[in-house]
């Protein structure tokens, strides 16, 4: 009977060391509740208040605030609008929440708010108690 070979040793570099997984990017609709709650209470606003504006009802604000709806662009410009945001505000405010990797909230400083918050001259002007934009 004859032996059966021993299979090859490969050798491993550290760079081929396992590596532990990123940690996984937060959901769109966890952001834009944290966001949307920032919003609203910024304003010192209850759920009943900014849900009557909206014209949803407080139980589904405050799901879309925890981050257990995943609300349509419908809910999301109505919700929005009673909170004096538009949809690229929202929009914004996601995209420097997800580009800092951190869920604490995103303002920008009074000076910085002034000059985002300028519109083209075709554009109204909205009044609005706190950017929700990139910090950067």
């Amino acid at each position: 009977m004859t032996a059966t070979p021993a299979p090859p040793r490969i050798e491993h570099d550290a760079d081929d060391a396992p590596r532990t997984p990123p940690e996984p990017e937060r959901l769109w609709r966890s952001l834009v509740g944290e966001l949307l709650r920032d919003a609203r209470t910024d304003r010192g606003e209850t759920l009943v208040e900014t849900a009557r504006r909206a014209g949803v009802s407080p139980q589904y604000l405050s799901e879309m605030e925890r981050g257990r709806k995943e609300a349509s662009s419908e809910m999301l410009a109505a919700v929005s609008g009673a909170l004096d945001l538009t949809l690229l505000d929202l929009t914004l405010g996601v995209a420097g929440r997800l580009a800092i990797g951190s869920a604490e909230p995103v303002r920008a400083p009074a000076p910085l708010r002034a000059a985002t918050m300028r519109r083209s001259s075709t554009q109204p002007a909205r009044g609005r108690a706190a950017v929700y934009a990139l910090a950067a």
